[in-house]
């Protein structure tokens, strides 16, 4: 019977993941799978902490778990080296910064065969990474419709849909001979860049909310709002690149951070546009406090009243800021240092 059984190949990108990737491996270990028709391949960016030594340790007991090496140290670099290094007919990108069902990669192969898809990925359930009120905000925000746009992967869905993309994602490996692989230009955004090609292909994209993978994002608001300064470049710099934007709904704290900038700017000179600001800035305020509200009463703790409005603000104001950053960078000259050497030299991580 296995011997109808496809054989997966499972792609983790890695970099300074020693917290996690071990985790990530035991969820993997625990698939229902069978464990003869699937490969693991970790492949890392050069870690500088204990991932290499946790992967190493996990090979002579987990034969089908392998470490390859990625100088280029960035994400699209260690995707398409393990796409060129697999040798299972389905690709699977598992993120070490979560953890998964133990039924994922069996429900992303029994719906990419039943709905004849050439990417499959399921519903992310964002978890706090500590037990703290501020964790747990930041993870309510990436949850919500307000703190992500309605990102189907990210807010859920009912039923399974045909979207834009997925998180992770359950590929045909076929469909990297049709579109190619991952542009390593881009530190991020890389995956949606994918999903762009891979539908104008004539691709298609399903999202099944019964597969199931959690997610732990940043826990404190520092590093929280620097991550989505840093996704608020990879939305807009990308079109140094590509010709196809992503979608509308990356761009919006854009317009609202610029919209603000602009009319704080005029209502200097101008005091309709002083007046302008405070209405567009008191009007956001209401919305994040409107949307705080049922979270609060919800977990019974007045604090989310006030935390999270910081949180949603950390999330669209550096989003929007790393925006006009990005776009920036793609009007100086180019003996300015590249976005990417100042991310890998700043973060030194993944996502």
């Amino acid at each position: 019977m296995n011997q109808k059984v496809p054989f997966v190949s499972v792609i983790i990108p890695s970099r300074n993941e020693g917290k996690f990737i071990g985790q990530c491996l035991d969820s993997i270990i625990a698939q229902n799978y069978p464990k003869e028709k699937i490969e693991i391949l970790v492949v890392d960016g050069m870690s500088e902490d204990n991932t290499v030594r946790i992967v190493k340790e996990y090979h002579p007991r987990y034969s089908f778990i392998n470490l390859l090496e990625n100088p280029k140290k960035i994400t699209p670099c260690a995707l398409n080296i393990g796409i060129k290094n697999a040798k299972g007919e389905i690709i699977i990108r598992m993120d070490a910064h979560a953890g998964y069902e133990n039924n994922y990669i069996a429900k992303c192969v029994k719906y990419l065969k039943e709905y004849d898809a050439d990417n499959v990925g399921g519903s992310m359930v964002t978890l706090p990474k500590e037990n703290t009120s501020v964790a747990r905000a930041i993870a309510f925000c990436l949850s919500h419709f307000f703190g992500t746009g309605g990102s189907a992967f990210r807010v859920g869905s009912t039923e399974p849909r045909w979207v834009d993309t997925v998180f992770g994602g359950c590929y045909k490996k076929e469909v990297f001979n049709k579109v190619g692989f991952f542009s390593e230009n881009l530190v991020r955004s890389q995956d949606m860049e994918f999903n762009i090609r891979l539908k104008s292909a004539g691709g298609k994209i399903l999202l099944v909310p019964e597969i199931v993978s959690y997610y732990y994002p940043k826990s404190d608001l520092k590093d929280f709002f620097i991550h989505n300064f840093e996704d608020g470049i990879w939305a807009v710099y990308p079109m140094k690149f590509i010709k196809t934007p992503l979608k509308l709904r990356h761009y919006i704290p854009l317009f609202f951070v610029l919209g603000l900038l602009g009319t704080g700017l005029a209502g200097i000179f101008i005091s309709v546009f002083w007046w302008l600001f405070a209405a567009v800035l008191g009007l956001y305020l209401l919305f994040a406090l409107y949307f705080s509200i049922p979270i609060a009463v919800k977990q019974k703790d007045i604090k989310y009243l006030f935390v999270m409005p910081v949180t949603f603000a950390c999330r669209h104001f550096g989003y929007g800021l790393g925006s006009i950053w990005g776009g920036i960078k793609l009007l100086l000259p180019k003996n300015v240092p590249s976005v990417r050497k100042m991310l890998i030299e700043f973060r030194g991580k993944y996502d």
